[in-house]
This record gives C-alpha cells, structure tokens and sequence, in this order.
C-alpha cells in the first residue's frame, strides 16, 4: 500500500516538473568511451555522465604521466557495481580509454634552461655555445599537469676548471602552494663552431669540399679564432695536419700561385708598354706575395709580386689597373719605330730599369693588343 501511494506520489510530482527539470530529474548516468585525468586517481565522475553524489568516489589508479590505459566495459562496470552506482547506460561502447595528463620537458628544454642558468656567468659566454652533458641520461620528463609555471633558477653553482654545475629549479604548481622542486647536475662546457679536418692534409694540398667538416669542439682546443668551413675550401694549410684537427684562421693560407723551381711569366709593364719573358722562381708565394725570380737571359734576380698562377710583375712596374693573366702579346708598332722598341725591350730582359729611364727611350708608346688569356 506505502509503495503504491510512493509510487503515484513520485509521478504526479514527475508530471507537475516543468519539461527541463524534469529531464535533469530522470537523466541516466552514462559511460564515457573516453577520459582524460590530471591526479593520480580515477573517479566515477570521471567516468561517467550525471554521476551525483558519487562523482568523487575513487575507483581506479591512474595510468601513468602521460600515458593512455584501456578499461573493458565489463570491468567498469564490475567496479561501479562495487561502488552501489548502477543503472549505467553504456551504448555501444565497448571500452573505456583513460589518459593521464601531463606536462612533459623535452631534454632539450632542461639542457637550454641550465645553459641560460650559466650564460654569461662563470667566465662562459652565450648559452647558445655552451654544451650541457647532465649526469645521468635524462630524456623527456614528465611532471603533473598541475606544474604550469615557469622553470625558475634557485640555486646556481659551477666550476670553472672541471666544468661541474649544480643547478636546482622550481615550478609553481596549481594544486599546491609549495612549488615543484627539481635539481640537475653534470658538466657545461663552452664550445665554438670549427672546421674539422676529415682526413691527414700535407701543406701542398688544396683544401676540398670533402676534407672539412664542420663541428662544436670544446673552446679550450681551439686557440685563437676558429676558421669556418666555408673560409677554408680552397685554401692551403700552413704546416701538415692530421685528420680530426680543428683549423684555425692562423693555420690556413693562401694557395701558392707560384710555386719554387717552377717556370713563370715574369710581367714588365710601364704606361705605353706591356713585355712578357719566362723565368724561374727562387720561392713559392700565394696572390700578392712578393717573391724572387731568376731571369734566365740575363742571369739576374728579380723581385715581383704575385699576380696570377704562375705570373710575377717586377716590382716598379704600374699597378694601377688589375692586372690581366699574361699572355702572348701582339704588338701594332710603325715600321720606323720597330728598331727602337727591339732596343728597349733588350734592355729590359738584361736587367729592370725605372719608369723615368723608360721615358729617357724617347719612343712613340706602343699599342699592344691582348689575345685571349690561355689556362696554365
């Protein structure tokens, strides 16, 4: 009879309800086929749908930080059953996904926060050319998702002769008054960018594409300014060097454009003339250098510079225009003058003369025509 009049009672008042809260009155609870979790434990709210009461009532452990688990739907059930929650409308799911949240950093993000700890501090330099080793492997860490602050430095030592630090962090946490606490150690060394050599180079090598690599080595190695690849493809080595060796500026050089006991073109040019003869350098010398040449005609040693492969213009010779690979040269000379530059040029195989003695030739100026350059 109680029950009867329960009964008539609840759906006379179920009719009375207006439409919306009579729908909140009568919704089922309902599984998720999907959850996410920021503790450590699972809850039947986290579960399910219009729980109640029993939204904050613990049933599972939660996978771990960052990581998915698979639940049955059976086994919820099982669980939920325990707990007095039925009635549990399910669907067509078939089971249950459940991810913990988290905040992961990367290994990288520790190795940048501790090099800016140390940027410029200690003796180092720019964090970007420091190397952080830690002690012990750390990749990805990963915190609860409640730690939303930023890393923040509390704690800094370092030394400077063996390259250990000591550095200690805290996050602020949203659950917590007391912020997340994290400490690493392990050796920071400041590092340049240098070319490397890849394999044993004598000094009368051209350095290629192929030899050089381009590296972080520890600054301590390398003294003085470190050459870049690209500023050593094409030069030479100053001494022999073993593969695995950095370069630097000091060690590279010019490639010899003359190089000793070889025949050159030794250049003799003044305003209104251009005359070529072949000689034989006395020592090897890069673009500009100055160097010793023999004149095999008259015996002589010249000074020139270096101006080409395999090229040296007497020193007094003009140099106010860039100078063209010497070549054969053609001259258009009037017949009457053909004598009188015969005798100058005599005179300049047998032994260099100046510009003011050139003059003192009193002859017309001659008018050379270049043919095409020729390679060495």
């Amino acid at each position: 009879m109680i029950r009867t009049t329960l009964a008539t009672i609840s759906a006379l008042l179920a009719l009375a309800l207006p439409a919306a809260a009579a729908d909140d009155f009568i919704a089922a609870p309902t599984l998720r086929a999907s959850v996410s979790v920021t503790s450590d434990v699972v809850r039947v709210g986290d579960l399910i749908d219009n729980a109640g009461s029993a939204a904050l009532i613990p049933v599972y452990r939660s996978p771990d930080l960052g990581t998915t688990g698979t639940l049955t739907v059976a086994q919820v059930l099982s669980v939920l059953r325990a707990k007095q929650v039925i009635g549990v409308m399910t669907g067509d799911i078939k089971e249950v996904q459940v991810t913990r949240l988290a905040r992961t950093l990367a290994s990288k993000d520790l190795e940048a926060a501790v090099a800016s700890t140390l940027e410029r501090r200690f003796g180092l330099g720019d964090a970007a050319n420091i190397t952080v080793t830690f002690d012990r492997g750390i990749s990805d860490m990963r915190l609860d998702a409640s730690n939303t602050g930023a890393l923040q430095p509390v704690s800094t030592r370092y030394d400077a002769r063996s390259g250990r630090f000591d550095v200690a962090f805290e996050i602020n946490n949203d659950n917590n008054p007391a912020p997340t606490k994290l400490r690493f150690t392990g050796t920071a060394i400041e590092t340049v960018e240098v070319a490397v050599l890849t394999r044993d180079i004598d000094r009368t090598e051209l350095l290629k594409s192929s030899d050089v690599s381009l590296e972080r080595r520890p600054k301590a190695e390398v003294t003085g300014e470190p050459a870049l690849r690209d500023r050593t493809v094409g030069m030479q080595l100053r001494r022999p060097m073993r593969a695995g060796m950095p370069i630097r500026v000091a060690d590279i050089v010019k490639p010899d454009f003359v190089v000793r006991d070889q025949t050159v073109t030794i250049i003799y040019q003044v305003p209104g003339l251009y005359l070529t003869t072949r000689g034989k350098a006395i020592e090897s010398g890069a673009e500009g250098d100055t160097v010793s040449v023999l004149n095999p005609q008259s015996k002589r040693t010249l000074t020139g510079v270096v101006t080409g492969r395999g090229q040296v213009t007497v020193q007094g010779a003009s140099q106010s225009a860039p100078m063209a690979p010497a070549v054969e040269q053609t001259s258009s000379i009037k017949r009457d003058d053909v004598s009188a530059a015969a005798a100058l040029a005599q005179s300049l195989v047998q032994a260099p003369v100046s510009t003011a003695q050139i003059a003192q030739a009193q002859i017309p100026q001659v008018r050379v025509s270049q043919a095409p350059a020729k390679s060495e």
